[in-house]
């Protein structure tokens, strides 16, 4: 297995229920890891059998700035489930982190998984 890390993605959404939150957009930072069988894209060198991660990074950089949320929770739960759309993919996990979140915190970050035997 081969594991693709689409790291510190920085995006823009709607994210939360708070009155300033639901009229403001607020950065996340969403990290992906992909897990999948890469052997016959490396020893063929063949883009055809490769995870086409380029595809994934539009669809979910679409998704988070086209959509607003409530929680952390299902945005979190979308970007998995939108990995796991894409057949060649055995294992997604996805950790997004809300910025500024908390007073004296960095951030709060949520981090979800699932793969093909769920």
């Amino acid at each position: 297995m081969a594991r693709i890390h689409i790291k510190n993605l920085r995006l823009r959404t709607f994210i939360g229920f708070n009155d300033e939150e639901r009229r403001k957009r607020q950065d996340v930072v969403v990290n992906v890891w992909i897990e999948y069988d890469a052997g016959p894209a490396a020893q063929g060198d063949l883009v055809d059998e490769a995870l086409d991660y380029k595809r994934i990074t539009k669809e979910i950089i679409a998704h988070v700035e086209d959509n607003r949320f409530l929680l952390l929770e299902k945005l979190v739960n979308d970007l998995v489930d939108i990995v796991m759309a894409h057949r060649p993919a055995q294992q997604a996990t996805v950790e997004v982190d809300k910025p500024h979140a908390l007073r004296f915190s960095d951030s709060v970050s949520l981090t979800l998984s699932k793969s093909r035997e769920d």
